[in-house]
């Protein structure tokens, strides 16, 4: 009998994000309790050293800094500072609204860019996902072989699991090699961190506490998040091809574990058939 592997999966699918729940939190939480308890000391020692200021003009003032944050105006330097609306910067942002990327770094703040970016993404999510289709259409072709090896019968299931599964951490993270050496270049950012950046973008999770091209302190030339925004969108393709593979090699895995057949049972009971003796008739005389 076949076994459904659904529940198994839903349940694999929850176990994960538990597991997932239960680290970030070991490794996080105590570290935001550090930042939160510096900056209430630091905004202590700063009333104590400027004590015209009271505690709510101090809160006011950090209230300000933060909604200049959301409307996507670094706090830092002076007024010098680049624009976020140059037209690089809009390709940008651009990109990110039709990959569905959204750092969250910047957003339109006028009803007229709001309605607009809703028509926009509207048309765009989807012309993207055609996009990326038939991009990933053609940079499926070397993993052709690898699909014919694995549909051939024969395949010891503990070496086909083993080969496929490197194969694919192989082709996901080759490609991801190298750009972080160019944003760790560019940003300052150490290795670690341009590709957290990289695979972050890619897989369209965005977080938003690492993006290109907003330190106030660095020059860039006016295309570099014009050229990462390209670079995104052929990225977004590689990166979705490779998912849909894991996603593939799971469920022929689960099929393979749960939904194999007995074969043992009907080869032993055909071979003993064949080993017995075929019996005499008797006839019975009429």
């Amino acid at each position: 009998q076949q076994i459904s592997w659904t529940p198994l999966l839903l349940l694999g699918y929850l176990f994960y994000l538990l597991l997932g729940a239960m680290v970030f939190q070991l490794l996080e939480k105590q570290a935001e309790t550090h930042f939160r308890d510096q900056f209430q000391l630091e905004k202590l020692k700063f009333l104590q050293n400027y004590t015209c200021l009271d505690r709510q003009a101090l809160e006011q003032f950090v209230q300000v800094l933060m909604e200049a944050w959301e409307k996507g105006v670094n706090p830092e330097g002076n007024s010098t500072n680049p624009s976020n609306w140059d037209f690089s910067n809009s390709f940008f942002f651009a990109g990110t609204v039709v990959t569905t990327i959204g750092y969250g770094n910047l957003s339109p703040s006028t009803v007229a860019g709001q309605i607009f970016c809703v028509f926009y993404a509207l048309f765009g999510v989807p012309l993207n996902l055609a996009f990326l289709n038939q991009l990933g259409k053609g940079l499926n072709a070397h993993l052709i072989t690898l699909e014919k090896w694995v549909q051939k019968p024969g395949r010891a299931q503990v070496q086909c699991q083993t080969i496929i599964s490197f194969h694919y951490f192989k082709t996901n993270f080759k490609p991801n090699m190298f750009p972080p050496l160019v944003f760790s270049y560019v940003e300052g950012w150490s290795y670690g961190e341009g590709f957290y950046f990289t695979f972050i973008t890619l897989s369209t999770i965005g977080f938003g506490d690492y993006v290109v091209g907003t330190n106030p302190n660095k020059h860039y030339i006016p295309v570099y998040r014009s050229l990462t925004a390209i670079w995104i969108v052929f990225g977004l393709a590689w990166l979705a091809l490779v998912f849909n593979v894991g996603a593939d090699l799971m469920e022929k895995c689960l099929q393979l574990k749960w939904h194999k057949p007995d074969l043992s049972l009907a080869e032993g009971a055909t071979i003993k058939l064949e080993d017995e003796p075929e019996q005499p008739r008797i006839h019975i005389p009429s």
